[in-house]
This record gives structure tokens, C-alpha cells and sequence, in this order.
């Protein structure tokens, strides 16, 4: 007998294996539906993974947050999916789960369009209705290395080798196939509130001596009132946005002599200083002391806060001396 013991720690016993998911429909059908993955000896797994020995799992719902990670996660494969579907030749790089949404950054034989963009979500909408499964599969970091290699993903292998593991998992939706840890959705039916939000160039890893490539930012949710109030949320704050406010406002402008920095302007300015004094007064009120650190940094300090390989398409840097720096 197996013997599964729940969250609440009731216990449940099976006489054969089945999967998460059988296992979930056999709690209720409602939980069934929702349920797309589970954390087993509090080990992240697909939903098609197998219980055949007792454990303590704890089943993850589209509407959880582990679960809205799984959904998001997913969403990027199928992005990447329905990108090669339309421009052949496109390599793939990484593809995680960002706030509200996920990314995937390409390397396209030509760069993308705002129009593509539309091509893209609606090719997504049809791999959604084609419903396929997202199907794990174990193989060896040389094998799959081969395989890659065939398919002209050099992205991947480079990936492969740098994590020096024997065996990787390959998840398979339809014709595509994909290096991923996982998890992932059952099937991309799954995902039904989605949309594309804009381009951006991004350096492959983060390193302006490798190749710029184009990164796709979108959006998911589990629910479509939440994607919508989302989109209604974006839009109220573009209008408040304060690139558009600044100017209108005559508190401060920008210009391309300095990229991301505002000249402030007297009203401006005056908003600055009364932040700052209310800023003094409430943190002298609780206790705080002011210090002050150089604008500028050596990399080595960005390296060790994770800034420098996060972020670093998006840092300003300098080099002074040989030495790499980045502002604060």
C-alpha cells in the first residue's frame, strides 16, 4: 500500500501508482482541474509525475502562487514555440518567470516587429487550442547535446555545459522541444489569460562583449478578470506616467545628452527638497543615522549583490584604469 499523507496530515492510501493528477481527481473533480503540479517530499513535480511510493504531497493549484509560476513558465515555452512556428531559424536562449509575467530572449534572423508581436500571441492562441501536453523526459547531458546540436540550438548546449550535470530533462509540446527544469502546465490548454507587452534587446547573459539578442515580455494570469484588471492597472499608469508628467508639469525634462537622467527644473526641484527634508525628519524621528557612498562601484560589488549578472544590459558602466564600474 502507498500511503500519501496530505497537508492537513490526513492520510490516503493507494493500492497501484498513479499520477498527481489522477490522485487529485480522485480528492474531488474540482481539484482536479485546478490542480498542476505538486510538491512531493518538498520536491517540485508535473502533474504527470508518478506516485508510486508514500510520501507527503502537497497539491499546487493554477490559482496558488507556485501555481501562477508554473502557468507563466509555461506561457514562455509556448511563446518560444509558436516564435519558431513563424520565424524559422530562430534560436532560443532562456525563458524564466519574472513579476505579473515571463520572458524569453531569441536570437531571430531579423528583429522583431510590433506587429510581430500580434502574430506571435495569436499563433500562441492556436497552440493553446491544439492542446498538447507538456511531456518530461530524462536524457543524458550528451545525448541531449547532440540533439540540440542537430537542431542548430547552440544556446542550449552552451547551457548544458555550463551545468555540468550528467542527466538533463527535455520537455516536449507538439513539434517543440525545450531544455527546462520544469515544472510545467499539463497541457497549454491550460493557459488562457495571456498577452504580449513589448520588445527589448537584451545581451546574451547579461555581457555586452556576447551577441545582443531580442527579449519578449508578456504577461499571464490564471483568470481573465485578473489579466484584464491588469491591463486597466497599465493603463492608468501610463497616464500617470512621470516621464509625461515631468514635462507637462515643468518639474523636469530629459534629454539625450543624458539617457535615464532628468534635468530638474526649479519646480522641480522644489518638490526634491521638500521630499528630502520630510525624508531627514521622519528618518532622524526613528532613530536612523545618514551616511554617504560613492555613486560609482567597482563591478565586484555588483557581482556579489547579483546586480551585475541580473541586470547588467540595464547598468550604466564605465571603465577607469582597466577596471570595470558601474553607477548605483
Amino acid at each position: 500500500m502507498i500511503e500519501i499523507i496530505l497537508p492537513d496530515s490526513s492520510i490516503r492510501t493507494l493500492e497501484n501508482p498513479v499520477s498527481v493528477l489522477e490522485f487529485a481527481k480522485s480528492i474531488g473533480s474540482s481539484l482536479g482541474k485546478a490542480t498542476v503540479g505538486a510538491l512531493v517530499d518538498n520536491v517540485q513535480v508535473d502533474a504527470s509525475y508518478i506516485l508510486d511510493k508514500s510520501a507527503k504531497v502537497e497539491l499546487i493549484t493554477i490559482d496558488s502562487e507556485k501555481g501562477t509560476e508554473i502557468l507563466r513558465h509555461s506561457a514562455a515555452h509556448i511563446m518560444a514555440q509558436a516564435v519558431q512556428r513563424l520565424f524559422p531559424g530562430t534560436k532560443v536562449t532562456i525563458g524564466p518567470v519574472i513579476e505579473n509575467g515571463f520572458f524569453y530572449d531569441f536570437d531571430p534572423e531579423n528583429p522583431f516587429t510590433e506587429d510581430d508581436l500580434a502574430k506571435i500571441e495569436n499563433e500562441m492562441k492556436k497552440i493553446i487550442k491544439e492542446n498538447y501536453k507538456f511531456e518530461r523526459t530524462e536524457m543524458s547531458a550528451a545525448d541531449a547535446k547532440k540533439m540540440f546540436l542537430d537542431m542548430k540550438e547552440d544556446y542550449k548546449i552552451e547551457i548544458i555545459d555550463d551545468l555540468g550535470e550528467e542527466k538533463v530533462s527535455i520537455y516536449t509540446i507538439g513539434e517543440f522541444k525545450d531544455l527546462c527544469r520544469g515544472t510545467h502546465l499539463p497541457s497549454t490548454g491550460y493557459l488562457k489569460a495571456f498577452k504580449l507587452m513589448s520588445t527589448a534587446g537584451a545581451y546574451w547573459r547579461g555581457d555586452s562583449n556576447k551577441k545582443m539578442l531580442q527579449r519578449i515580455y508578456g504577461v499571464a494570469f490564471s483568470a481573465k478578470k485578473e489579466l484584464d484588471d491588469y491591463l486597466i492597472m497599465m493603463e492608468e499608469a501610463e497616464k500617470r506616467d512621470h516621464r509625461k508628467l515631468g514635462k507637462q508639469l515643468n518639474l523636469f525634462f530629459l534629454d539625450e545628452h543624458g539617457p535615464g537622467f532628468p534635468f530638474f527644473m526649479p519646480k522641480g526641484m522644489e518638490v526634491i527638497n521638500k521630499l528630502q527634508e520630510i525624508w531627514r525628519r521622519e528618518h532622524k524621528k526613528a532613530g536612523y543615522k545618514e551616511i554617504k557612498t560613492p555613486v560609482m562601484l567597482d563591478k565586484e560589488l555588483w557581482e556579489i549583490s547579483g546586480h551585475w549578472f541580473n541586470y547588467r544590459e540595464n547598468m550604466y558602466t564605465s571603465e577607469i584604469d582597466e577596471k570595470e564600474y558601474a553607477i548605483k
